[in-house]
């Protein structure tokens, strides 16, 4: 966010700052102009309608936490939708502006102990950073103290009785009190204060237990450091406690580093747009201003290694311009003069000029962008369970512990503290909560960085079990755009005018039979059709109906045109096994167009890659069935139905279901809308459709089709992991806790297995961040 609002040299209120008034700080967030920076408005009235806002969560650590943030925002009048992810600590939040301001739910959570920050927030990695370097110093000051404790306590533990004297046992035990202090007051910090959030609200939290045990454990060392013939005994823990502190904080710290390459990718990807840029003015001259004062037709200049603040159209200079994130593309694309970039792409090779067409939320990345916040704040209904599981289990665990203090309590005061303890340490279920989001996250990413953007998190379960794999065919096994290859009109009508006619139609679609009537006439005639459009409905599946005249001609009525398939059209189909379109008017059939279609590079490749995935393939299409058969034929594909409207793949598609198969779609998007929302899990081209529209649960970026069994190759795999995580999370507590009850697991030890724990869950669902051969 650009404005006064996170301006270091400011003199308005800065809410990231921590001695900023945080009152001050939250009012600036209730002007209507700041809010664009970290939301987007779901109505037509922007200042009393629904707003949809994310934001950073600070001091959230678990699914607990996440349950809290929840929690305290949905009891704000006017907030009506939360969506928290612990794994990113970041939160979407739907809220009516008539209602409520962003004042008030950002002090909501603050009052529940967690502090909110604008996603867009160019500081929010600044703060990220500070909270990592301050995590490295409580790991550091509870390591060195652990070690100068060890020790002290060593003599305790090799000394025959008579080799020291008590007062020499009494100075090591002071020693080792004092080395404590640190850790308790600046090593533990985080413990407490999450577990004091959490009983100021009635809630039990994943830091409550191991929070007590630690107090517990200090508790009982004190008393016997300054009372060792108390009833709680002479035996001190100072040892145990420094080391299972040292074990907690080093697996927190590595699994934080894990986490954060998630969400410090997609922070990655949303800080990818320059602050200011080169704009030129009106006596010609460049100066360098804000990128959210640009408004489109402005011409801007983009030098090499910048990043190209908007979608717009080279208009001077040649270059060449990395998109990788953006489509997938890994090598640097070609942009000569006269070719489109993209908001967020880099500008490798020369200097060029570029003339903006959209901005903000219009842009291609904003759309790109809005994917992944939505993707990384889904909760897989594996994730949901393991959630609902946590809470009843950490109320458990507080039972458990509670009773194994009652049943040690007669045997010795002292040692039924310390398993109490342990009980609480080793069965905090951390792991459970982060087996899933962990994997589907590390998944989504590496998806992201193959040009896959992940819709829902949901459909990488759904995708894993599929069997069966149904294909739209035009825009999706051929490319994006056919080529017209033949026309034929009536009598007395040039063929050039009927391509005009129709290219004035298919000018406002993003079908790719009309694209192609529309590129034919361009590439021809370098200008738009001379006629007005009146009115236009595209009707999925079947084709375009609108009104033309000429310009400036109001004295007679619009022609009335109709283009796309036979049926619709009213016409006869011609005679050929090739993809055809047809125009006609009320008074009969005025033109029909052979389109060529081209099947993708990778089509049968990718074929034969899910034929050996052993997926079923079936192709659904609106064409004709003798194209269709043919498309299939060439792809390799057995299965192929023709002739098929939206209505007619819909009922396919429930036929499959209804016999047991687990299908995926593969569509472009437009007129597959209904099979794509109804499949077990869909995919859509990006290029195809806007990606704000798209349905689908996955969207390729590029024009790939081997995204497709790479995804599914991807998705079995993360189904996998989250297995063997839930697994572990599981076996680990069914092994430690029955040895934490019978006292044979020390506090120290059941420190370490609780960090060990999570930080296999998290270590094990990284690998899927990588490309399976790199596991080997």
């Amino acid at each position: 966010m650009q404005s006064a609002l996170l301006a270091g040299s400011s003199t308005r209120a800065d809410p990231l700052r921590r001695d900023a008034d945080p009152q001050a700080g939250w009012a600036l967030l209730d002007d209507p102009a700041e809010w664009p920076a970290f939301g987007r408005p779901l109505d037509d009235d922007a200042a009393g309608g629904r707003w949809e806002s994310h934001v950073a969560i600070e001091g959230m650590h678990c699914a607990a936490c996440a349950f809290t943030v929840e929690a305290a925002l949905a009891q704000v009048p006017g907030v009506l939708e939360v969506d928290v992810n612990a794994a990113t600590r970041r939160a979407r939040v739907l809220w009516s502006a008539a209602a409520v301001k962003p004042s008030r739910w950002f002090g909501a959570c603050a009052g529940a102990g967690y502090r909110l920050v604008p996603a867009s927030d160019t500081a929010v990695r600044a703060r990220r950073s500070h909270e990592a370097r301050l995590a490295l110093w409580r790991w550091l000051v509870a390591g060195f103290c652990m070690m100068q404790v060890m020790m002290y306590a060593y003599p305790a533990y090799i000394a025959q009785p008579g080799d020291m004297t008590a007062d020499a046992a009494q100075l090591l035990r002071w020693a080792s009190w004092v080395l404590t202090l640190p850790v308790m007051l600046f090593s533990c910090g985080p413990f407490f204060r999450s577990a004091l959030r959490d009983l100021r609200i009635w809630r039990v939290g994943m830091d409550l237990p191991v929070a007590l045990g630690i107090a517990v454990t200090f508790a009982v060392s004190t008393a016997a450091t300054f009372d060792p013939t108390g009833a709680l005994g002479e035996e001190v823990y100072f040892d145990s406690l420094t080391m299972f502190v040292f074990f907690l904080l080093t697996g927190r710290w590595l699994e934080t580093r894990l986490r954060d390459r998630t969400a410090g990718a997609l922070e990655a990807l949303m800080n990818r747009l320059p602050d200011s840029v080169e704009r030129r003015g009106a006596d010609g001259a460049f100066a360098r201003v804000a990128v959210r004062r640009l408004a489109p037709g402005d011409v801007v200049r983009i030098l090499p290694g910048e990043a190209f603040p908007a979608d717009g159209v080279v208009i001077a200079g040649d270059t060449t311009v990395d998109e990788a994130l953006l489509t997938g593309e890994s090598r640097p694309v070609p942009r000569p003069c006269g070719a489109r970039v993209l908001a967020g792409s880099h500008n490798l090779s020369s200097v060029v000029q570029v003339q903006v067409e959209s901005l903000g939320p219009a842009t291609r990345f904003a759309q790109i962008v809005a994917l992944m916040e939505s993707a990384s704040l889904q909760k897989p209904r594996l994730a949901q369970v393991a959630d609902r599981a946590a809470r009843p289990f950490l109320v458990a665990v507080l039972a458990a512990a509670a009773l194994a203090a009652a049943f040690w309590w007669p045997v010795d005061p002292g040692r039924a503290l310390m398993v109490a303890v342990a009980v609480l340490i080793v069965t905090c279920p951390c792991a459970l909560s982060l087996a899933t989001p962990a994997a589907m996250l590390a998944s989504a990413g590496f998806l992201a960085r193959q040009g896959l953007m992940v819709r829902n998190l949901q459909a990488l379960e759904a995708l894993a079990a599929v069997d069966t794999v149904v294909f739209d065919k035009t825009g999706t096994l051929t490319c994006d755009t056919p080529r017209l290859d033949r026309v034929y009109c009536r009598q007395g009508l040039r063929p050039g005018d009927a391509v005009e006619l129709a290219a004035a139609l298919g000018a406002q679609s993003l079908h790719p039979a009309a694209r192609a009537l529309a590129g034919a006439w361009r590439a021809q005639f370098r200008s738009p059709p001379a006629w007005e459009l009146v009115q236009l409905t595209e009707h999925g599946g079947m084709g375009l109906e609108g009104r033309l005249r000429r310009p400036g001609d109001t004295n007679s009525a619009a022609r009335r045109l109709r283009l796309g398939s036979a049926a619709f059209c009213g016409v006869d189909a011609l005679p050929v096994d090739a993809a055809q379109v047809h125009l006609s008017e009320p008074q009969g059939w005025i033109a029909s167009f052979v389109l060529a279609e081209e099947l993708r590079a990778d089509a049968a490749g990718t074929v034969q890659t899910l034929d050996a995935q052993g997926l079923a393939l079936h192709l659904l299409s609106g064409d004709r069935a003798a194209a269709a058969h043919e498309i299939a034929q060439r792809a390799g594909i057995r299965e192929a139905r023709g002739d098929c409207t939206p209505e007619e793949k819909l009922r396919v598609l429930q036929e499959l279901q209804a016999q047991g198969r687990r299908v995926a779609m593969v569509g472009d998007g437009l007129n597959d809308g209904p099979v794509l929302a109804h499949a077990h899990a869909s995919f859509a081209f990006g290029n195809a459709v806007p990606l704000a529209q798209a349905r689908a649960d996955f969207v390729v970026l590029g024009d790939s089709l081997a995204a497709i069994p790479q995804a599914i190759a991807q998705a079995r795999r993360t189904l996998r992991v989250v297995r063997q995580n839930l697994w572990w999370a599981a076996g680990y507590n069914a092994l430690c806790v029955p040895l934490a009850l019978a006292g044979w697991l020390p506090a120290w030890l059941a420190g370490l297995g609780m960090a060990a724990s999570s930080l296999v869950v998290v270590l094990n669902a990284a690998r899927l961040a990588r490309p399976p051969a790199a596991e080997r």
